[in-house]
């Protein structure tokens, strides 16, 4: 089966606000692959025959029950009745057989009721595959785009995004005053995007208020490390990590070799607003603080389970640490937050992570040049435990207010040095 996993959240969609990707080339999900096929569809999209098909047989993820060809058509000759009437029947004539058909699609992945599988028609996936041409201009936000509406999960340190106010869990209604319901998630942060110094006008539901809010946020160049370290006072190491992407492995174990050269007594891992990348990057990532065993699993629909291990020779596998979490941290920063938490490695401290658990799958339609994304898999904790919708509770629950915020203020990271200290 081909992966071409929507990142829903994560780096692809932060660098997307940022300027320029989790969701790659606009495709989230909180875990992406580390190759994807992009491009712009060559061919015109073409429209399949619309006489009564002989439906196709199971694909390469076949149904456990597989229907036989005769009850296919047997089911779908509903629809074609249906088709019938409204052509021989509806007012306003005559109709387009193409957005018919599309339409059909689209009530299909509806009926799923998963809100993070959808269609997109040829004229959408095309512009979603629009080449980005590394440009970085944006807000600087990690986003999840597979939700009904575009969802902040984290702004970027620093970002115009954090500047303006802008939270995890707000959800993006508006742009510039246009309407942003049904429209797809790659789409939408498309219109989010644009050169440095111009403006834009974000609509948001928050949580907790009953009337929208208005953001007017001025987009700019941003830049975005992997990695931030110190020593902090008491002899503790301090590393975070802002993403999880194809350099971020090499530049965390560059910060754990300076920071174990200092022998630190404790180890504090801040995850916090950190939105997720590659599913391989998380794996290695945890493989730095676990000694070995399951940091993750995928179940797939057909019954496969996947099981990932950590990898042999990590640079901080034995050292007292604490994980810090918040509502920004997402898809690969909950796989690492839950093996260490599983594994016993270490404590998780903060406030109830975003709760990405779900993997989707975007297939190109090769006869209509659209596409479909379809949730293909769930990931589970080291201990079997599912995160998608709830997220990781963290052993010691600490919020940080916008007032701590504003005053400088760091409650969380106070609290996991005195753990650190055996407070």
């Amino acid at each position: 089966m081909s992966r071409l996993l929507k990142l829903a959240v994560g780096l692809l969609a932060g660098l997307l606000l940022a300027g320029g990707i989790f969701s790659a080339g606009l495709a989230i999900g909180y875990i992406i692959p580390q190759f994807r096929q992009t491009g712009p569809i060559e061919q015109p999209p073409s429209l399949p025959s619309l006489l009564p098909p002989s439906l196709p047989g199971p694909s390469s993820a076949p149904p456990s029950t597989p229907i036989p060809e005769g009850d296919r058509e047997a089911m779908m000759q509903p629809f074609w009745e249906a088709w019938s009437i409204v052509h021989k029947q509806f007012v306003d004539q005559p109709l387009d057989d193409t957005e018919l058909v599309r339409g059909a699609i689209q009530g299909m992945i509806d009926a799923l009721g998963d809100d993070q599988s959808s269609y997109m028609d040829p004229d959408v996936y095309r512009q979603a595959n629009i080449p980005l041409e590394g440009s970085y201009e944006g807000i600087g936000a990690w986003v999840d785009s597979e939700s009904a509406y575009l969802t902040i999960i984290a702004p970027m340190p620093g970002s115009p995004a954090e500047l303006a106010g802008l939270k995890p869990g707000d959800v993006v209604i508006a742009i510039d005053g246009e309407d942003m319901t049904g429209i797809d998630g790659s789409l939408v942060i498309r219109k989010v995007m644009g050169p440095a110094g111009t403006k834009v006008v974000l609509t948001i539901l928050r949580k907790g208020l009953v009337e929208p809010l208005e953001f007017e946020i001025v987009r700019a160049n941003i830049s975005v490390p992997s990695t931030e370290s110190r020593i902090l006072e008491g002899e503790i190491g301090y590393v975070r990590l802002f993403t999880f992407g194809q350099s971020s492995t090499n530049e965390l174990r560059r910060a754990l070799r300076e920071l174990m050269a200092q022998d630190p007594k404790g180890l504090i891992v801040d995850l916090r607003g950190n939105g997720g990348g590659f599913l391989s990057t998380a794996i290695e990532v945890a493989s730095e603080f676990i000694p070995d065993g399951v940091v993750m699993t995928e179940h797939f629909g057909d019954g496969r389970i996947q099981t990932y291990e950590a990898d042999r020779g990590g640079l901080a596998t034995e050292i007292p640490m604490v994980v810090l979490i918040d509502g920004g941290s997402a898809s690969a920063s909950e796989i690492v937050a839950g093996a260490i938490q599983d594994r016993g490695r270490g404590k998780l401290v903060g406030e109830t992570s975003f709760g990405k658990g779900s993997v989707q799958n975007w297939v190109p339609l090769e006869s209509d040049g659209g596409a479909v994304r379809v949730t293909i898999a769930r990931w589970y904790t080291p201990n079997g435990r599912l995160i998608d919708n709830t997220g990781l509770e963290p052993d010691v629950v600490v919020q940080r207010t916008d007032e701590d915020v504003l005053n400088g203020r760091d409650p969380q990271l106070e609290r996991a040095v005195e753990i650190l200290h055996g407070g």
